[in-house]
């Protein structure tokens, strides 16, 4: 009888201990860190990234604005300059112009001033202004392109940086080894590289926006140029 007492107690105190673990939680909380908690374990690699990408989202929103503005196209206004040059309203073809003040306005008022030449000294004219116009708008652009692929090498540079940090301290621990002397070291290799990816992704999609948006306002003062020349030939 004494025997079975026993047993019964035994299983009491399994079931007792069982319990009481699976009240406890299973997964140890740990402090989460915030985002520049987070970017402060990468290092002094995070500046030049920091810097880069401040500069970058600032050439992305100005160059967005120029483009847009540049783009914006009054649809009579080439209208207008049909009739005012079939009517010989030369000067209130320039003023129009002048009150446009866009890309496409400034080539086509040098076109007008050029209204007496050859054709092919007004076609050269426009070209070069329009040429001059693009080039405005492609201010500070290949910036973007050299962040896209200068922020991925900074950010693997933080990488080899943060490796040789982990094991130099490695090694200098001798038989003390502690997980906590690769944490640093490691937090700032994969920190870095995460940030270098980051900043270079957002660089190299702003980049192609606004190429593309460059490319849209050159189709625009190329097809114009070509209808303006038309107009030189129609009869008046």
């Amino acid at each position: 009888m004494s025997i079975l007492l026993q047993i019964v107690n035994t299983a009491e105190t399994v079931a007792d201990t069982v319990q009481s673990a699976a009240q406890q939680p299973a997964v140890q909380e740990y402090e989460k860190l915030s985002l520049l908690e987070l970017a402060m374990k990468g290092g002094w690699v995070m500046i030049p990234l920091v810097v880069l990408s401040i500069v970058a989202i600032y050439i992305f929103v100005e160059r967005f604005f120029a483009t847009r503005k540049a783009a914006r196209e009054d649809s009579n206004f080439m209208s207008n300059i049909r009739n005012y040059i079939h009517e010989g309203k030369i000067d209130s073809a320039r003023a129009l112009c002048q009150a446009n003040q866009t890309p496409l306005a400034r080539m086509i008022e040098k076109g007008i001033m050029r209204i007496g030449r050859p054709l092919n000294d007004i076609n050269s004219a426009i070209e070069n202004v329009g040429k001059l116009e693009v080039s405005k708008l492609e201010k500070s652009v290949p910036f973007l392109s050299m962040t896209a692929g200068a922020a991925p090498m900074i950010g693997f540079l933080g990488t080899v940086s943060g490796m040789i940090k982990a094991f130099y301290e490695l090694s200098m621990a001798g038989n003390n080894l502690d997980i906590s002397l690769l944490s640093s070291g490691i937090y700032e290799a994969m920190v870095t590289t995460l940030s270098g990816l980051i900043v270079g992704i957002i660089a190299y999609v702003c980049y192609n926006i606004i190429v593309a948006r460059i490319e849209k306002v050159v189709f625009i003062l190329e097809a114009r140029a070509t209808e303006f020349i038309d107009i030189l030939n129609e009869p008046a």
